[in-house]
C-alpha cells in the first residue's frame, strides 16, 4: 500500500483524531470507515487504539468505527476459504486493520477475502451474516460484496468513507461499484441467459483481472474532489479524506457508465458488446 511518508516528530492525540474527523463531516451517532497508514501520520500516541478512540469521540454517543480486516493477500497459503478463521487470521491490510482485528472491542465479518472489522454502537450489525443473501458478482467470490455483506450496508447507511495518509487507490468499497456495473449489464438481459453470461467474466481472484470492470480510484477521486464530494484536511503530517458512501456510489456509476471505454478494460467491453447482442 503507498502511503505518505510521516514526519515522527509530529504526535497525533485522540482529541487531534476527533477534531480532524469532525472537520470532514463525522457527527453523533455516524458509521466511519477508513483505510490508512499508522506512520503517515507521524508519531501516533497510543498506537491504532488512539485512531479507534479519536472517531467514537468524533461520533459519540453511539458512533462506529469499521476498518477492512482482509485476510486474503494473493499468496498459494490462502487460496482456500476453508483455512480462514475469523477469530484468529491475520488481517494483512497495514497496522491499524491489524490493531482492530486484535482490539477486545472488535467485531469482524465473516468473509475470508473481503471481512471488516468495527468497534462501537452498530459494529455487531454492520458484520453479522456477510454475504448470506443477495449475491453481487466480484473476482474474489459472489458473496464478497453481497447485497448482504457491510459493504453494502456501509452504502445503505450512507457512511462517511474515509482515507489516512492514502488515497482512493485503495477503496476496497469499488469493488462494489463494479459488481452494480456488472450487475446493471446482466439486468439488460433475459433471465435465462443472465448465468451463462456471467459464467464468461472471472469468477475467482485467480481469474483474468483484465476482464473485470477495474477502474482507477485516483482519477475518480480527483473529480469528487473538484465537486467538493471529497472533503480533504490534515490529521498529524497525514492528509486525511473523506467522502459520504452514496454520493461516492452514485456519482462513480454516472460518470464511469456515461464513458465506459475510457474508464474500463478492452476485454471488460468486449463482454459487454456480448451482452448487448444476445
Amino acid at each position: 500500500m503507498n502511503h505518505e511518508i510521516g514526519d515522527p516528530a509530529v504526535h497525533v492525540t485522540v482529541e487531534e483524531v476527533r477534531n480532524a474527523f469532525r472537520r470532514i463531516g463525522a457527527k453523533q451517532g455516524d458509521v466511519v470507515m477508513f483505510h490508512g497508514s499508522l506512520s503517515s501520520m507521524g508519531t501516533v500516541d497510543g498506537g491504532p487504539t488512539t485512531i479507534f478512540n479519536g472517531v467514537l469521540a468524533a461520533t459519540e454517543p453511539h458512533g462506529t468505527v469499521v476498518m477492512p480486516s482482509l485476510w486474503y493477500d494473493g499468496s498459494e497459503e490462502r487460496r482456500d476459504p476453508s483455512k480462514f478463521d475469523v477469530n484468529t487470521s491475520p488481517a494483512y491490510v497495514g497496522a491499524m486493520a491489524e490493531g482492530m482485528r486484535l482490539d477486545p472491542r472488535s467485531v469482524r465479518s465473516n468473509h475470508w477475502t473481503h471481512a471488516v472489522a468495527a468497534i462501537g454502537e452498530r459494529a455487531a450489525e454492520l458484520c453479522a451474516d456477510h454475504g448470506k443473501f443477495g449475491p453481487r458478482p466480484s473476482p474474489w467470490s459472489d458473496t464478497a460484496f453481497a447485497h448482504g455483506s457491510p459493504w453494502q450496508k456501509l452504502i445503505k447507511w450512507n457512511a462517511l468513507y474515509c482515507f489516512i495518509g492514502v488515497t482512493m487507490r485503495v477503496c476496497t468499497i469499488k469493488h462494489c461499484i463494479e459488481g452494480m456495473i456488472v450487475e446493471h449489464i446482466l439486468d439488460q438481459l433475459p433471465q435465462g441467459k443472465r448465468l451463462e453470461y456471467r459464467n464468461l467474466l472471472p469468477h475467482d481472484c485467480l481469474g483474468n483481472s483484465k476482464a473485470w470492470p477495474f477502474f482507477d480510484g485516483e482519477r475518480l477521486q480527483c473529480i469528487l474532489m473538484d465537486e467538493g464530494l471529497f472533503l480533504t484536511t490534515k490529521l498529524g503530517s497525514a492528509t486525511l479524506g473523506g467522502i459520504r458512501t452514496r454520493p461516492l456510489v452514485t456519482r462513480a456509476l454516472e460518470i464511469i457508465e456515461a464513458d465506459m471505454a475510457s474508464w474500463l478494460s478492452a476485454e471488460f467491453l468486449a463482454w459487454r458488446q456480448k451482452c448487448l447482442e444476445a
